[in-house]
């Protein structure tokens, strides 16, 4: 975050109340670090008293949110915060400023649960009532309740494709909910204790509960117990589903969501730990004892603690992350707090040369989309991660099955839909990552030298070069839309934009085409330069220069960047006019030519 979103978020009450206090209070509270000190400094002197012993930077805790009501639960999705009030409400919140959005009503006691469907467009909810509750996100009116636990609603679930709701009770009890009629097909008996947590499995063929007398529970959809580890008595699981964290009296422990196998114990000294939840990127988990919060990293060999945040005055409650670098909680004190994780902590892009890389399995593809401020890269692990190109914060990662290194691949935001192409013997797999789904299996006419795999600019169509040929498929039907045939064997790549696509040579010039026009062939382009200056990676070894790499315009020759030796030519990169995004076999680089290129 940078000067001005933290002035402003620190001091939002402040200024939506009053905006005259800017210069009153505001401003003559800044960090001495602050730029507004210095550049408001003869104003301030005029405008307000110079308030001395200001804290030398900003605090870790960015926002704070009084409540009327005690907030016991938190969840998040997208831009909205979700709080539950003694009262039954359900309050959304705005999830950078906090702010009161709407409220949820409908429940006649404490909601104590929440799960959101895959999408964020719907919310289940349980409750102190003994009943459950699915609520359209758009409208904040309750589609379906369900009712028939006997006893309070700890916990629930909702299953990927949205069919069907699980919920865990006080009562002892698992019932399996069926979306479409509310009646229950089937109740889960196997516990002999509060049943505190239940979740659905990353395929929703699994499901996963705790209970009061720290047993964790591996059921079957039909109800058939699978297998039972140690672990308990609540437990928060990874935004992927391979991990969940188990917690109570006894600390934290981090365990694999197939075995229970524990992988990293997280012990605190303040207390019985009430609430846990891990970070978007999974890197993170974060635990709430007593009125402190432990933040441990356990993305390396031996987890450690890398920051406590300390704030409230009474116990929290709960805890969600709302970005790798956001925590927010929610405390016996009345109170909703936004925490700034410490910038080391989380995954920054690199934005200038003397950046810190970032560790990644090796990337094989990325895909620029200016429009939605991101990237998309994908590796050689099968991870798939989409990347905020302003911030550097990974905003989501998929698994996929499209592992090793095969760099016959590419990726494209689609509908909302994380989509990925890749080439695998004969055949180019169309997979939704974001639903974790093959799509389509489209069979490659030739294998003849196969050098590049697209998705069309309009994101329509797929493009496969071969030895000879140009291929284009429908992205959603896999039918073939259209052919060209190449008068040249040493094609080395494809460049896409809409529904044109250009084929480049070493030893021919670059020639395009236009499959867009309904009703006909695709149409060879007379003029085949592209609008804006082609740039790309020179490595200096290649010129037999020592010096450093550096980025040139391929037409003119011109250097319009020069980069440190370190970066040498990357193994996959994209230019969209503005940015050059770059991958190496285990960094990534973005750079913005804004202010660099006439545009």
């Amino acid at each position: 975050m940078d000067d001005i979103q933290r002035f402003i978020l620190d001091c939002f009450d402040t200024i939506y109340d009053s905006p005259s206090h800017i210069y009153h209070s505001a401003l003559p509270l800044s960090p001495s670090s602050s730029w507004f000190q210095k550049y408001y400094n003869s104003e301030l002197s005029k405008e307000a008293k110079v308030v001395t012993g200001l804290p030398a930077t900003w605090g870790t805790c960015f926002r704070t949110v009084s409540s009327h009501t005690l907030v016991i639960r938190l969840a998040w999705w997208g831009n909205i915060i979700v709080a539950s009030s003694e009262s039954g409400k359900i309050i959304i919140l705005d999830a950078v400023t906090g702010t009161n959005v709407s409220v949820l009503s409908g429940h006649t006691d404490w909601v104590v649960s929440f799960t959101f469907s895959l999408d964020g467009a719907l919310l289940v909810s349980g409750s102190s009532d003994y009943t459950i509750k699915l609520w359209d996100i758009q409208t904040g009116g309750v589609i379906r309740t369900f009712s028939g636990h006997t006893n309070s609603v700890c916990s629930v679930s909702i299953s990927l494709d949205c069919t069907t709701i699980a919920s865990g009770s006080l009562d002892k009890t698992i019932w399996l909910w069926d979306v479409g009629t509310g009646e229950c097909h089937h109740i889960i008996e196997g516990h002999s204790s509060p049943v505190k947590s239940v979740s659905f499995s990353k395929h929703s063929q699994i499901l996963i509960s705790s209970s009061d007398n720290y047993t964790v529970r591996w059921w079957g959809v039909d109800g058939h117990q699978i297998q039972q580890a140690e672990g308990g008595p609540e437990v928060a699981f990874s935004s992927d589903g391979t991990h969940f964290v188990s917690f109570g009296e006894e600390g934290a422990r981090v365990q694999n969501s197939d075995s229970g196998v524990i992988v990293a114990e997280l012990p605190v000294t303040n207390g019985q730990v009430l609430s846990c939840c891990f970070s978007p990127d999974g890197r993170t988990v974060a635990c709430a004892a007593g009125s402190t919060i432990y933040l441990w990293d356990i993305n390396g060999s031996v987890p450690y603690l890398i920051e406590t945040f300390v704030g409230h005055t009474s116990i929290i409650y709960s805890l969600a992350f709302s970005s790798p670098s956001t925590l927010i909680s929610a405390s016996h004190d009345r109170s909703v707090k936004f925490w700034q994780i410490s910038a080391s902590l989380t995954d920054p892009v690199v934005a200038h040369p003397e950046s810190t890389p970032l560790a990644l399995a090796s990337i094989r593809s990325v895909s620029l989309h200016p429009e939605d401020g991101i990237a998309i890269l994908s590796d050689s692990a099968g991870v798939v991660r989409v990347l905020d190109i302003l911030t550097g914060i990974w905003k989501a990662s998929f698994q996929t099955p499209c592992t090793g290194d095969n760099r016959l691949r590419d990726t494209q935001l689609i509908d909302g839909r994380v989509i990925l192409v890749w080439l695998i013997g004969q055949k180019v797999n169309v997979w939704d990552a974001t639903n974790d789904q093959l799509l389509k299996r489209i069979h490659v006419p030739s294998m003849w030298g196969p050098t590049d795999l697209k998705i069309s600019g309009d994101r329509s169509k797929i493009f496969y070069l071969g030895l000879y040929t140009i291929y284009a498929w429908s992205v959603w039907t896999g039918e073939a839309v259209g052919e060209v045939r190449l008068g040249s064997s040493k094609w080395k790549g494809l460049t896409v934009h809409g529904t044109k696509v250009w084929a480049h040579s070493e030893v021919s010039p670059t020639q395009g085409w236009d499959f867009g026009i309904l009703g006909s062939s695709p149409v060879q382009l007379l003029n085949t330069s592209l609008d804006t200056p082609c740039l790309d990676f020179v490595d200096g070894t290649k010129t037999q220069n020592i010096g450093p790499s550096r980025v040139e315009d391929t037409a003119t020759g011109k250097v319009v960047f020069y980069l440190p030796e370190k970066y040498r030519k990357p193994s996959v990169s994209q230019w969209d006019g503005r940015y050059l995004i770059a991958a190496y076999e285990s960094e990534v680089l973005v750079l913005d030519f804004l202010d660099v290129i006439p545009q």
